[in-house]
Parts: structure tokens; C-alpha cells; sequence
């Protein structure tokens, strides 16, 4: 079971007492899920539409506590390759026309296409708490949440461009800011910062899933923590490895050209010490001289060997 489906699993148990969410939890669900045709003699058919059962479920328990309706339920196989569920909740026509009014799907006595509310009605979202419920009604309808070990994405695939403007705005209010793009016929209303995802989740009340990307996250930061130490130490140890092989060239260059014994007595001490202990830090070369020397005195010997160095080589090479 996909992150996402258990997330809309567990939004679909959460209970409502009151009757503004449920207006508003159904409200957004007819706007991404339903389906309102038109015949004649001014009738009308209302379906809503999922592959959910938990959804379809919810649907039907919300509409029968605000009409105490006894709707039809339809399950047939997809028609796509993966051949989910389809659950279609059809609604009883004699309740279809005030369902409508009651979710501000219409504004007048006329049933006409010009007169549908695609955006978000504001008489639905006056409270706060209707404002979530509306918010969870959109993401069971149209949600998506991918899974978090591998990206954090979530995003709504709106119908209308209107109905994604207006939900970028209502999420606004809680400090929210999503974006949106077309993608073919569609309006994606999408989150990619981790944050803010988590803060979505806990206004839609999906408390299991914000603890499990918050624990998913908390590891990977772990992790990448750990992984930015290995790279910082890979990386000093290798800059440590080839300053050492460089130094230890030049000792070999003046012992070859010159002998070390002509050094002087501080440098040669030095060299020799490099030679024997070529996996040594500066601090460490520096905690075995006579008297010890610190980091800095070290490396400015080894700059002197190295100028000496140069100069032997440069010697050789004009005559």
C-alpha cells in the first residue's frame, strides 16, 4: 500500500460531529470527485467517483447524515492496466438539486452549466475548522502524497483553474504557500519542501503519516549528516596524505642531491621525522620534536625543505 493511500485511509476515519465540516468536506469532494450531468425535464444525476473504498464509504456515511438518504453504491473494475476498484456513489434524484445548493455548486433557482461554482465557496469556509475540513475533502478527492524515502511531493490535480487558485489562497491562510502549474488539461497545486508538508498533513488531521515523514526525515538528515563527516574527513585525510607524500619528494630530492646532513639542525630533525612517520599530522610531527613545535612552526619548516627543495631542482635542470 502506497504512502499516500494510507494516508487517505487514515484521513477517512477521522470522525465529524459537526454539520459545516461535513458541508465543506463534501463540497470540495463533489468539486474533484463528482460528476453532475444534466437531462431533460430538468433532471439531475450527481456520481461521485474513486478508487478509495475508504473515500466512497465516507462519501456515502456523509451524505446520508445530512439527507439520511440511501444512495446507490456501484463497484466495477478499472479499465486501466492495473485494473483497480471503481467506486461510484450515484445520488438519489430527488436530493440531487439540493445537494447542489447546499454545497454551492449553484447560485440560482436555474439549472444551467454557466451558473456552477467551480472555486471555492466561501460561505463553507467561514470557520476554521471548515476551512480544514475542506482542505481534506480536496486532498481525498484529487491528493496525492509520494512516498517520503524517496521525494517529498504532494500536490492536487484540479479540474478547474479557478478551484486551484482559490485552494493556494485557503492554504495561504495557514501559512501554506503552494504552487501551482498546467500540466495538459490539469492544474497541479503541488508542496516540495518537506515543512510544509508536515504542516498540511497536521492541518488535515493525518496525524500517522506526519509522525511516519517525520521519523522517515529525522533519519535521512541523520544520515546525511553522517555523510557529510565521512566527506569532510575523506577529504582532510586525502589533503593530509598528499601534503605528506609531497613533503617526504622533497626530503628524498635534498638527501639525493644534497644529503640532509647539510640541513640545518631544526630542519634536518624535521625531515628525518617525516621520513619515519609519513602517516603523522603536523600537530603530531610537531609533539615529537625536541623541543615540541606547534602546527604552524611545523609547517613552516616543511616550507623552507620544500623552497630547498625547488631551488636543487631548479639548479639541476640549468645546468
Amino acid at each position: 500500500m502506497s504512502f499516500s493511500t494510507k494516508t487517505k485511509n487514515e484521513l477517512t476515519r477521522i470522525e465529524i460531529s459537526n454539520k459545516c465540516c461535513v458541508l465543506a468536506e463534501l463540497s470540495a469532494l463533489l468539486r474533484t470527485v463528482g460528476i453532475i450531468k444534466l437531462r431533460g425535464s430538468n433532471k439531475i444525476i450527481i456520481e461521485f467517483t474513486t478508487e478509495n473504498a475508504g473515500v466512497a464509504r465516507r462519501i456515502f456515511s456523509m451524505l446520508k447524515l445530512l439527507y439520511n438518504s440511501h444512495n446507490e453504491v456501484n463497484v466495477k473494475k478499472s479499465n486501466r492496466l492495473k485494473r483497480h476498484n471503481n467506486y461510484t456513489v450515484k445520488i438519489n434524484e430527488e436530493d440531487a438539486y439540493v445537494i447542489l445548493k447546499d454545497l454551492k455548486i449553484i447560485k440560482s433557482d436555474t439549472i444551467n452549466i454557466l451558473d456552477f461554482n467551480h472555486g471555492i465557496p466561501q460561505e463553507l469556509i467561514v470557520n476554521d475548522c471548515c476551512k480544514r475540513a475542506y482542505i481534506r475533502g480536496t486532498f481525498l478527492g484529487c491528493g496525492s502524497i509520494s512516498d517520503p524515502e524517496k521525494a517529498y511531493h504532494l500536490e492536487f490535480v484540479n479540474h478547474k483553474e479557478q478551484h486551484g487558485n482559490d485552494l493556494i489562497k485557503l492554504m495561504g491562510q495557514f501559512l501554506i504557500n503552494a504552487k501551482q502549474i498546467k500540466r495538459k488539461d490539469y492544474y497541479i497545486t503541488y508542496l516540495k519542501e518537506s515543512e510544509q508538508i508536515v504542516d498540511l498533513l497536521n492541518i488535515m488531521g493525518a496525524y500517522n503519516a506526519l509522525l511516519a515523514l517525520e521519523n522517515i526525515r529525522a533519519i535521512k538528515e541523520t544520515r546525511n549528516k553522517i555523510n557529510r563527516i565521512i566527506n569532510c574527513e575523506t577529504a582532510n585525510l586525502e589533503k593530509t596524505v598528499n601534503a605528506s607524500v609531497r613533503q617526504i619528494n622533497n626530503i628524498r630530492i635534498i638527501d639525493k642531491y644534497e644529503g640532509l646532513d647539510k640541513l640545518p639542525n631544526n630542519l634536518q630533525q624535521l625531515a628525518e621525522l617525516r621520513l619515519k612517520n609519513s602517516d603523522a599530522s603536523l600537530k603530531e610531527l610537531g609533539q615529537m620534536l625536541n623541543p615540541p613545535l606547534g602546527k604552524s612552526g611545523v609547517n613552516h619548516r616543511l616550507r623552507k625543505i620544500e623552497k630547498i627543495a625547488e631551488a636543487l631542482l631548479y639548479e639541476r635542470r640549468i645546468r
